[in-house]
C-alpha cells in the first residue's frame, strides 16, 4: 500500500525527445475541472510545475515580487517546453507552502490586508460599543441578544441570495458598494448617539441593516481573495485574513473600552464610520490587470437551485459543508458560555472574563499564522482539526480551575482557526469560478446563519443545567459530527487507516491509504 499523500501527487513521465509527454489519467482529469487559473492552459502549465518543484521562496513581504504567479517554466531536458505534470481537483498542484506570508508578494493583495487591518479593528470597537449601548439604555441582556438576533438573522434568511448577487456582479465593484454603505450605517448610528436622540429600537434597526449588506458583503469578500491572488497562495491568504481578524479582535475592544469610557460610545461608531475609508481606498487604488476577475454570470431562473444541486452532486463539497454547519451551530457558542464560566463556575469578575476571550483570540491567532505555513488543505486535515476542536471543548469543560480552563481555551483556539481557515479555502479551491460565490454564500450561511439556531439551545442547556454541561454537550456534538463525516469520507473515497509500528525510513506510523489499488484516483480521494 502506498500513503495516499504522495499517492495524490501526479508523476512526471519523461520520454525521448520529439515526443509527446504523458499525462496520468487523473491529471488529465483534474486538468479539465480547474478553469480558473492561468495555468491550466499548456501554454503555462510549465510554470506550474516550476511552482510545485522549486523551493520555497524566501524575503520580506514587498520585496518588488508583486505577482509570484509570474515564474520561469521548468522545462523537461526530455522535452524541452512541455507541460510535465497537472494540477489536482483540489488546488493541491496549485498551492504549497511558500512562507507564512507569501500571498503578500501580491500587490493588490497589500493593499486589500492593509484596508482589513483598519476596517476588522473598527468593526470590533463597533460590536464592543453597541453591546454597552443597547445595555446601558435597557439594563437588560436580553436587548443585547436581540441585537445580535436582528444582525445574524438576515444571513440565516438570505444567505444563499448574497452568493448568487457575489457571481452575478464584478466583486470589486460590489464590495466598493458594499463596504461604503457600512461606513453610512456606521456614521448615521454615531450622529444620533452623540446627538443623544438614539433609542434601543433605532440600534436594533441598524443592526438589522447592517446584517442585510453583510449577506452580500461576506461571501463576495471571501470570494474576491482568489481574484487577487489566484489558486497557488489562496489558503495562505485566507489564513492572513483571519490573523488578520484576530489581531483587530485583541486590538479593538481594548480602544473601544478606552474611548466609550473618555468621550462614549457614539465616537467608537464615528471611529468605525472612518475605518471604511481605509478598505475603500484599497480597493481603489488597486491594478485590475493584475486581477483574476471570474466573468459574472447572466442573470436567470434556478441559480439558487443550481448552487445547491452543485454542492450535493460533490462530495468533497457537500461533507465539509455539513461539518461547518454542526460546528458553527454548536461548537462556536462561547459568549453564553464564557460568561456562565467567569460568573457561576469560577466566580471571577470583569478582568478575569476578558482575560478568557484574550485566550481564545491568542490561540485563535496562533492558529491562523500556523495555516498560514502549510499549502493546500487536506479533508482530513479538516477532520482532524474539527475532531480536536470538540474533544478539546469536552476536556476543558471538566477543567478544574479557572487557569487550567483559560490554557485549554487557547488550545481550542488554535484548533477552531484551523477548521475555519481549512474549510475556507478548501471549499473555494475545489469550486469552479463561476459557481464560487454562490459556495461561499452557503459556507456563511451554515457556519454562522445557524447561531440564532444553536444559540438559544446552548443557553437553555447552559440554564438549566450549568456551564459545564452546556460545554461539554457542544464538545461532544462537535467530535461526533467530526466523527462521522471523517468515515462518511474515507468510505466514499475508499480509504482506510493504516498503522505500521515499523514503519522504517520515511514511512508513518499511522497513514490514510486506499483500501485498493485503483487504476485512476477519485476527486473526491485526492481531496483527502
Amino acid at each position: 500500500m502506498t500513503d495516499i499523500r504522495s499517492a495524490t501527487t501526479p508523476r512526471r513521465v519523461v520520454v525521448p525527445r520529439g515526443e509527446n509527454t504523458v499525462t496520468p489519467p487523473a491529471a488529465a482529469s483534474a486538468a479539465a475541472i480547474r478553469t480558473d487559473d492561468p495555468t491550466t492552459d499548456p501554454a503555462a502549465a510549465g510554470a506550474a510545475a516550476a511552482d510545485a518543484q522549486a523551493p520555497a521562496p524566501t524575503g520580506l513581504p514587498g520585496n518588488g515580487d508583486d505577482d509570484p504567479d509570474e515564474r520561469t517554466a521548468a522545462v523537461d531536458p526530455a522535452a524541452p517546453g512541455r507541460p510535465t505534470a497537472a494540477p489536482s481537483p483540489t488546488g493541491a498542484g496549485f498551492t504549497r507552502p511558500g512562507g507564512m506570508f507569501s500571498s503578500l508578494r501580491v500587490r493588490n493583495y497589500r493593499y486589500f490586508f492593509a484596508g482589513q487591518v483598519v476596517s476588522n479593528t473598527g468593526t470590533w470597537m463597533q460590536r464592543i460599543a453597541q453591546d454597552w449601548l443597547v445595555l446601558s439604555l435597557t439594563g437588560s441582556p436580553l436587548a443585547v441578544g436581540i441585537t445580535t438576533a436582528m444582525q445574524f438573522l438576515p444571513m440565516l434568511l438570505l444567505g444563499l441570495f448574497g452568493g448568487v448577487l457575489a457571481d452575478r456582479m464584478p466583486k470589486r465593484r460590489l464590495l466598493i458598494y458594499t463596504q461604503g454603505v457600512m461606513g453610512l450605517l456606521a456614521a448615521g448610528l454615531a450622529v444620533l448617539t452623540v446627538g443623544g436622540v438614539v433609542t434601543p429600537y433605532y440600534v436594533y434597526a441598524f443592526a438589522l441593516l447592517l446584517g442585510l449588506v453583510t449577506v452580500v458583503d461576506n461571501p463576495t469578500r471571501q470570494a474576491f481573495v482568489s481574484e487577487m491572488v489566484g489558486p497557488k497562495d489562496l489558503a495562505n491568504a485566507v489564513s492572513l485574513n483571519a490573523a488578520n481578524f484576530q489581531t483587530a479582535r485583541l486590538i479593538g475592544p481594548a480602544v473601544a473600552g478606552l474611548l466609550i469610557a473618555a468621550v462614549g460610545s457614539g465616537w467608537a461608531f464615528a471611529v468605525n464610520a472612518l475605518s471604511f475609508a481605509a478598505v475603500i481606498g484599497g480597493l481603489l487604488a488597486m491594478r485590475p490587470s493584475e486581477l483574476r476577475p471570474t466573468a459574472p454570470i447572466a442573470r436567470r431562473k434556478g441559480q439558487l437551485r443550481e448552487g445547491l444541486r452543485y454542492v450535493k452532486e460533490r462530495p468533497e463539497l457537500l461533507w465539509p459543508m455539513v461539518l461547518a454547519g454542526f460546528i458553527g451551530t454548536f461548537g462556536f457558542n462561547f459568549p453564553t458560555l464564557l460568561s456562565g464560566f467567569a460568573y457561576d463556575t469560577f466566580k471571577v469578575g470583569a478582568g478575569q472574563y476578558g482575560l478568557l476571550n484574550t485566550a481564545m483570540a491568542v490561540g485563535s491567532l496562533a492558529g491562523a499564522l500556523l495555516a498560514a505555513r502549510r499549502g493546500a488543505p487536506r479533508l482530513r486535515r479538516l477532520v482532524g482539526a474539527a475532531l480536536a476542536f470538540g474533544a478539546l471543548e469536552a476536556v476543558a469543560a471538566l477543567a478544574p480551575d479557572y487557569w487550567t480552563f483559560a490554557a485549554l481555551l487557547t488550545l481550542i483556539g488554535v484548533f477552531g482557526l484551523s477548521f475555519n481557515t481549512s474549510v475556507n479555502s478548501m471549499l473555494q479551491l475545489s469550486t469552479d469560478p463561476e459557481m464560487r460565490g454562490r459556495v461561499m454564500g452557503l459556507l456563511v450561511l451554515v457556519f454562522t446563519g445557524g447561531t440564532p439556531i444553536g444559540a438559544p439551545i446552548v443557553g437553555w442547556v447552559t440554564a438549566s443545567y450549568g456551564p459545564r454541561l452546556g460545554l461539554l454537550a457542544c464538545g461532544l456534538v462537535s467530535a461526533l459530527a467530526a466523527g462521522v463525516v471523517g468515515l462518511v469520507l474515507a468510505r466514499s473515497a475508499d480509504l482506510r487507516v493504516r498503522v505500521d509500528l515499523h514503519p522504517g525510513r520515511g514511512g508513518r506510523v499511522v497513514a490514510v491509504v486506499p483500501r485498493t489499488a485503483p487504476r485512476t484516483k477519485s476527486q473526491l480521494a485526492a481531496a483527502c
